[in-house]
Order: C-alpha cells, then structure tokens, then sequence
C-alpha cells in the first residue's frame, strides 16, 4: 500500500488504514463512491441532494457547501480532488485507501480527519488486458464499464476506460409533478505511459466526467393545515382548505411534493500528470493537474411545497479551474537515515452566480388569501443576482525525516504552508413587477433595481493564513507478525467566507476562524495461523479548537431596506421583527473526539474469506455556542412555536456538548465470500453487512433507528476468472429506515410584525427526510482478459 508515498506492508504503516481493492469494488459492485463506507467502519459518505458529497470520519464530518478545506481530504492519482468530482464515477480503479487521523505531512494539503485516496488503473507494458462489466437492477439501474490496456512496447502503452451509469438515486417520486429521481453519468479516461528506462516512468492521464442528476427530496408527514386563525388575527382569514401542500406520505412511500426541480449537472475535464525518476539511491516524484469543471445547481428552494403553486426558484452557476503541482525527492533506503523534501502549490480561480427568488410574503389580504386573480399568497417580489469571484492560492514546504534500526521506526516532519483567499460577494436586487406598484409615481409593472452592492464586509473578504503543520510516529517491531505505534499530528484548516450570505449579518456568521487539532493515536498490527488471521487495534484522541462545521436551514433576522436584507437597513429588533428565512451558515466550534477501532480479516480455509470491522467514536462538541433554531428560547434546537429569533443576534444561539456529526457512535462492517470449487468452475456467495445503532439526536430532536444493511451475492466463476456472473439483492432485509431528517416543518417565513402569537409561517406539514433506499434486486457480468 502506499499510504505513507511509499510501498509498505500494511503492518508496517504507523496508522490506522482500510484499503479496497479495484477487486473488491467490482465483487460487491462499489459503483457509488458512498458505498466504500460499507467497507471501512466509522466511515459515513452521504449525498444526501444529489451533489453535495458529505464524509465524515471518526465522528468528524464535512459538507462540500461549508467552502472551507475538507475535513477529509481526497486524493485523486495522488492529486487533492474534491469529493463532488472525485466520488460521481468511481470505475477502473486499482485501490482506494481510508487514512485516518489527521494528514498533510506526505500529501499537500492538511487535513483533520483523515485523507481518502483514489488510484486508477495504469497501462500494462507487458500485455493485452481489461476487463468489462454490465450491471442491471430491477428498479431501472444500470452500469456499464470497462477498461483495457494497448502495449505499443515496453516504452510505450495506453489504457482506455469508460463509464456509463443511470439509476433512481433515492428512489423518490414526486407526487405533484409525477416524476421519479434520476441519474446518469458517462465517463471516459485515457492514461499514456510512458518508461524509456528503469529509472523513469511516467503517467498522462486526461479524464471527461459528465454528470446530470434530478433528485427529488423526500417528505413526510401530514401534508399543510390553515395556517391563519380569526381569533389571534381578526380580520384575517383562514387559508383556503383546499391550498395544500400535497398528500400524508410516510417513509415507505418515498415521497415528494416540491413543485419545482432539483437538477445537479457536473461537467468536468481533468488532467493528471505523474512521473517517478530513480536517482540512484533516491527518488524525484512529480504530481501535477489541472482540473476545469462547471457546476450548475437549479433547484426549488421550498421543497415541502410550503406555498402550493409557488416555485421558489433558484439557479447556481460555479465554474472553476484548479492548478495543482507538487514536486518531492525522497531517499530510498530502507534501514537508517533517510527522508525527503517537497514542495506543493495548488490555486483555485472560478466566479459563482446565483440567480434566485427572494420573494417575501406577508398574510392573505383577499377573502381567500391569494393575490387577486391567481392562486398565490400575497408576496411582495424579489428576484437577486448574486456574483461571487473566488480567489484561493496555497504555498507549502515539507521536510521529513525517517530512521530505522532493527525493529525501531521513527519518522517525523513538518509542512509549512502560505495560504491566501480573497472573495467577495456582490448583490444586485430586483423588487417586482407589481401589479400597482407600491411606491408613489411609479407605473404599474415597474421593477425597481438596487445595486450591485458588496455585502461582504472589507475586513473580512481576505484570508491569509501561514500554519505549521506536521507529525512525528513510532513504529516497533516485536515480531514479524507483530507491530506497535505511536502517532501524533497536527493539522491546520484555514477559515472561509460564505457564498450569498443574507446582507448586514454579523461577521461571525460570514467569516470563520481557522481551526487547529491536535491528534494521539496508539495502536497494534498483527498476524496469526501464518498470516491467514490479520488484525488491527487503534485508539485514538483528538481535541479541535474551533471545529469548523455547517449549519443548515438556520432562521435569521437581518436589517432590512425596502423589505430585503441591507447592511444600510435599520437595526433589527428580535422582540417584535420575525424572521427573514432560513440559511446555512459556517461557524467555529471547540470540540473532542476519541475512540477504538478494530478489523480481522481472515481466511481460515482457501474457500473461505472472511473480514469483520468495527469502530466506536465519541465526537462531541465542547461547551460549545453554536448557530440554531430556537422558537421557544428553551436554549435547545426546536422548532416550536412560530419562527423568531433568541438572543440580540441575528441568529439564535445553543450551548450544546452534542455531536459533531449526525451518525452513532458505533458501527461494524462485515463482508465474506465462500466459494465451492467445482472443477474449472467456482459457484460462490458472498455477503456485505453493516450495522448502525439507533441514537438520539440533539440537532433535530429525532430518534434514529438503527440500521442494518445486507447485500448478497450468488454468481459463478468461469476457468481461470475469465468471466463471472453474480446475481444480487441489495438490502436484503428492505429496512426503510430514516438516516437524516430536519428540525420540524419545512416552513416559509412571512414578514409581518410578532403578534401574540408571532408571524405565523407558511408551514408545509412535512419534514424532510433521507430514507434507505429499498430493497433491489440485479445481475452483473464481467469478462477480463
């Protein structure tokens, strides 16, 4: 494995690793990189939209929305990736490796939680080889791949590998537009190499990724109620009965109501360069890419149909180009002194539009609540331009050392890094048209324009950070089958600025701090029955101090001008104003997470693999005052009530020891394959399992259930694994169980004055839910040469 940049025993690495193997991933069908979490306990790769990549590892998550550097790094061919691009088509891959506890002394850039990294496939320079498989499922998914390597001589070879995939994503229907979720995803790689001696190899690859997803959030719930009522609000009346958000849907019916779409695309080119030259004693290494990719969101941004035949509509355009080159020399000894230096630069340049309806509503002033002559509440309209440029450029310099004699290994360093980001956030407002426009001398129809103004305050548009990170691990060989480490790290992640934060809010909730960890791991590496038992244990404790995490669907209130948010706009006052909407805001928090991990992996007869892992984590919060919604001023996260703002801030604030992350503390991972030999044929089965307790959660006041997933696999095996064919069930057991819901109702605030019994919201009657998906069943043939 090459998880320390170097080709080492497992045993021998001082941390703590899961590796899937390009085998592995075609034998239990790994189509999605989410699945690898089935493989590697404490592991959580979630998507819970269709395009935002969350990890989460050791009870330490990150969402691809916060805009600040992941919490889990992933690595593309050795080059930092993000999880949006690097996880949409996971194909002809030679091994992916889980890294955990804190990274960036070997690889560019610094990480808290671990590092992901994702090999593909090279070109063989000795043979012609491939493979390609199809995959088809009952529920309309399929999945066709394959790859195959040309030698032209043995200087010169390519490979060539292709991906087609289509499926049902959450297997959602939206009951209001009669349409399901769905995906399809085509992808092409070509890798030139290049050895024109033992001394140098080098690899081209250039790879076109094109991704477009429609996936619909799921509800559940009993659909809207009337929201108005004559005895609080005399004079106003009741909501029309038949102004519904949809029908009662429960976790089984899958679910959705939201009148507009939600389509992801991804349209990506990247380049990769890599090249090894042997020195003669040491080595020379170079990493460089180039990376161009647009994404395009458009989506409803009231997904519980809060107000039926309304479509809050919102498009993001991100463009972006990423520049990456890192260039390493290292010594090749394996007993004594020996070490290396790198140096890396990475920069980012991209500029995101947002073009979105910010429509605000006030209570029904008809007999039937509506805008006269058509079927949609009262509002006063707004459409905003947003334009963000986006600036971010990384220096840093490493120095290692590593010395070993007989059985002791110690090997440390240090990165020095110069990180500068620059972004601004220009907002151009437009109110109307309106049917007779509300302010004087204005015609009927006229559309008042304000800006562009920048609401990113000058202070706060400009990150320079210039972090020292580094390790040091031990390593102790009290046998050949038996290792014991000692690891400490220290990792750096540099604070952000938000991308269309609300106007006028205050600088806490715009920009964030850095975050610094500091991590201790100890941990065993060993083999039994000459090596057909091999197990790992590692403890760990981690201490952040300010954790950098998201927030989501935060109400806030802000000063307001011409009834939009303003940094010119008068003082809010909490006490009678309600509030503006709901956002997703960053924010820094202290924090600890400590824990056990354990694996076997075992072959006790030929016929018989089996590996079982498991890992508890206690990630906690530390006294720590977060961003929430808190209508009742109970100082918990609840939705109780109508919507209103705790506290002077723009937003209401929780004190909280709860979890960093929305996942249990324990989980296990189990997977077997047994195999019956039958002359030149091999009937087998194989399994892959996990389970997830249930746990009670703080954020969103919520029982989890817990969760136990099986697949299983029955196929044959031609001579020589020339072809295989495998019939499967995923879920098994059909569990349809909740693993991520909201605090209450998905609502929509109106803008009126708090009144007895504040402004009451537009309340959809739904929250919303991620559901597993339900059981399916499918075949899969595979031929390889």
């Amino acid at each position: 494995m090459t998880a320390t940049r170097r080709e080492e025993k497992l045993q021998d690495v001082s941390m703590s690793v899961n590796v899937a193997t390009g085998e592995q991933l075609q034998k239990f069908n790994i189509f999605d990189a989410k699945d690898v979490s089935q493989l590697a306990p404490g592991l959580e790769l979630t998507n819970t939209t269709g395009r935002n990549n969350t990890t989460t590892l050791r009870g330490v998550t990150f969402d691809p929305d916060q805009g600040t550097a992941p919490a889990v790094q992933v690595y593309y061919n050795e080059i930092p990736t993000d999880a949006q691009t690097a996880y949409t088509a996971i194909y002809d891959i030679s091994q992916i490796e889980v890294l955990r506890g804190p990274q960036g002394l070997l690889r560019g850039l610094s990480a808290p939680a671990g590092s992901i990294t994702i090999g593909t496939r090279r070109p063989s320079f000795d043979m012609i080889e491939g493979f390609m498989q199809a995959t088809a499922t009952d529920r309309a998914g399929y999945n066709v791949q394959g790859g195959v390597s040309l030698p032209f001589s043995d200087t010169l070879a390519i490979r060539v590998a292709g991906l087609v995939d289509g499926n049902r994503l959450n297997n959602v229907t939206n009951v209001n537009l009669d349409k399901r979720s769905r995906s399809r995803t085509e992808s092409a790689r070509v890798t030139l190499g290049w050895r024109p001696s033992d001394a140098f190899t080098a690899y081209l690859t250039y790879q076109y990724l094109t991704a477009d997803n429609s996936q619909f959030q799921q509800v559940v719930g009993s659909g809207n109620q009337p929201v108005y009522s004559p005895a609080i609000f005399v004079g106003f009346p009741l909501k029309d009965s038949s102004f519904v958000s949809g029908p009662a849907l429960d976790t089984s019916d899958y679910g959705a109501v939201g009148e507009g779409i939600f389509r992801n695309r991804n349209d990506t080119h990247l380049v990769n360069l890599n090249f090894d030259y042997d020195l003669g004693g040491s080595t020379l290494s170079f990493v460089g890419a180039h990376q161009f990719s647009k994404l395009t969101i458009q989506r409803d941004l009231d997904p519980g149909n809060s107000v039926p035949n309304y479509i809050a509509s919102s498009t993001v355009i991100t463009p972006y180009k990423v520049d990456t080159a890192e260039l390493r020399w290292a010594t090749d000894n394996q007993e004594g002194l020996g070490g290396g230096i790198g140096v890396f630069y990475t920069k980012q340049t991209g500029t995101t539009v947002v073009d979105q309806r910010s429509d605000t509503f006030s209570f029904p002033l008809d007999p039937n609540g509506l805008i006269p002559g058509t079927t949609i509440p009262n509002l006063f309209p707004v459409d905003v331009h947003v334009v963000v440029p986006v600036y971010s450029r990384t220096w840093s310099f490493n120095a290692n050392l590593r010395y070993k004699t007989g059985p002791l290994t110690i090997e440390g360093g240090v990165r020095y890094s110069i990180r500068k980001a620059i972004q601004t956030t220009q907002q151009t407002l437009n109110l109307g048209p309106f049917p007779d426009f509300p302010f004087p001398g204005a015609p009927a129809g006229y559309v008042l324009t304000l800006g562009p103004t920048e609401i990113i305050p000058t202070d706060l548009q400009k990150h320079v950070d210039k972090p020292i990170t580094g390790g040091v691990t031990v390593n102790y060989a009290f046998a050949d089958t038996l290792n014991a480490y000692f690891a400490y790290g220290h990792s750096f992640r540099g604070g952000s600025t938000g991308v269309s934060v609300p106007a006028g809010i205050s600088g806490d909730l715009i920009s964030t701090g850095s975050e610094k960890t500091d991590s201790f791991e100890i941990g065993l590496k060993g083999s039994l029955m000459d090596r057909r038992v091999n197990y790992t244990v590692a403890a760990f404790y981690q201490k952040f101090n300010g954790f950098l995490t998201r927030f989501t669907g935060i109400q806030y209130n802000c000063p307001e001008e011409n009834g939009q948010c303003s940094v010119t706009g008068a003082p809010i006052n909490n006490a009678i104003d309600s509030t503006n909407g709901g956002f997703d805001f960053n924010y820094n928090a202290n924090a600890k997470s400590k824990g056990i991990e354990a694996s076997i992996d075992t072959r006790f007869i030929d016929t018989w693999d089996l590996s079982l892992s498991a890992a508890y984590t206690r990630a906690r919060f530390n006294n720590a005052l977060i961003p929430c919604n808190d209508f009742d001023g109970s100082g918990v996260p609840n939705q109780n009530g109508t919507p209103r703002i705790t506290g002077n801030g723009n937003v209401s604030y929780c004190r909280t020891n709860g979890r960093m992350a929305e996942i249990p503390d324990f989980s296990l991972t189990a997977n077997t394959e047994l195999r019956f030999p039958t002359g030149n044929y091999t009937p087998f089965i194989r399994a892959l399992f996990t389970y997830r307790p249930g746990f009670h959660s703080e954020l969103v006041n919520y029982d989890y259930r817990g969760r136990e997933l099986l697949n299983l696999f029955v196929g044959l095996r031609g001579p020589d694994s020339k072809w295989e064919l495998t019939g499967f069930a995923r879920n098994l057991l059909n569990q349809k169980r909740i693993t991520n819901i909201s605090l209450g109702n998905a609502i929509i605030p109106t803008s009126q004055p708090l009144g007895p019994a504040g402004a009451i919201p537009y309340d959809s009657g739904y929250r919303l839910v991620n559901v597993m998906n339900p059981r399916e069943f499918g075949a899969t043939l595979n031929f390889r040469w």
